[in-house]
C-alpha cells in the first residue's frame, strides 16, 4: 500500500527548515540544496512542494507575517478591561521572547527580497495597516472606558509601530533578548503618555 503523504504538512515543515537556515546563516544560506539536505530530502525533491527558492522564501515570509498577526490579534482578547487589552496588544507587538525575536530576525533577513517582490511588499504593507488599525481600535476602546485621554490615535499608532519595528531591527544585534527590559519600560512610558 502506498504511503500517504500530507503535502500541506510537508510544505509547513520545509518552511520551518528554511526559517531555521535563514536564522543561522541569513538569506544566502537558504539554498535549495541546503533546505533539501536539512529537511532530509534528496536534491530536486523539494520541487514536488515548491517550484524554486523564491516560492519557499515567499511562503516563509507569509508564514512569519501570519504567525505575527495571529499573536497580535489574540493578545488582549482575554482581559476584562479595554485598558488591559491595550497593554496585552502592545506587549505582543514588541519582541519579548526568543520565539518572537527569532521570527523578527528571519523577517528582517527577507525584507530585501520582499522589497523587490511587489506581492510580498503588498503583503507586508497590509500587515502593517492591519496592525495599525487594531492598535487604534484598542486605544479608542481604552479611551471610551476612561483609561486614556482622547488624542490623535493615528499619530500614536505610527509612533508605536516605528518603535516596535525598530526593536525588531535592534534584535539583530541582541538576539539573546538583552533589550527586552528596555522595550517593557517603553510600553510603560507609552501608556503613561496616553493617560
Amino acid at each position: 500500500m502506498p504511503k500517504i503523504i500530507d503535502h500541506d504538512q510537508r510544505r509547513r515543515d520545509i518552511v520551518e527548515v528554511a526559517k531555521s537556515i535563514i536564522l543561522k546563516g541569513g538569506f544566502e544560506a537558504a539554498t535549495m540544496r541546503s533546505i533539501a539536505a536539512e529537511a532530509g530530502f534528496a536534491n530536486g525533491a523539494l520541487k514536488h512542494y515548491f517550484p524554486g527558492k523564491e516560492s519557499i522564501v515567499a511562503a516563509t515570509f507569509e508564514t512569519i507575517l501570519q504567525q505575527m498577526s495571529e499573536g497580535v490579534q489574540a493578545a488582549g482578547e482575554e482581559p476584562t478591561t479595554a485598558d488591559a487589552a491595550l497593554r496585552g496588544f502592545l506587549e505582543a507587538t514588541i519582541p519579548r521572547d526568543q520565539a518572537q525575536i527569532a521570527a523578527g530576525r528571519v523577517l528582517l533577513a527577507l525584507w530585501e527580497y520582499a522589497m523587490a517582490n511587489e506581492s510580498l511588499a503588498d503583503l507586508y504593507r497590509s500587515h502593517l495597516a492591519a496592525w495599525r488599525g487594531s492598535l487604534i481600535e484598542r486605544m479608542e476602546a481604552a479611551r471610551d472606558e476612561g483609561a486614556i485621554l482622547d488624542q490623535d490615535f493615528g499619530a500614536r499608532a505610527n509612533e508605536y509601530i516605528s518603535v516596535a519595528v525598530g526593536a525588531t531591527v535592534i534584535n539583530l544585534m541582541y538576539p539573546d533578548g538583552e533589550r527586552i527590559a528596555d522595550y517593557e519600560t517603553y510600553i510603560d512610558q507609552f501608556l503613561a503618555r496616553l493617560r
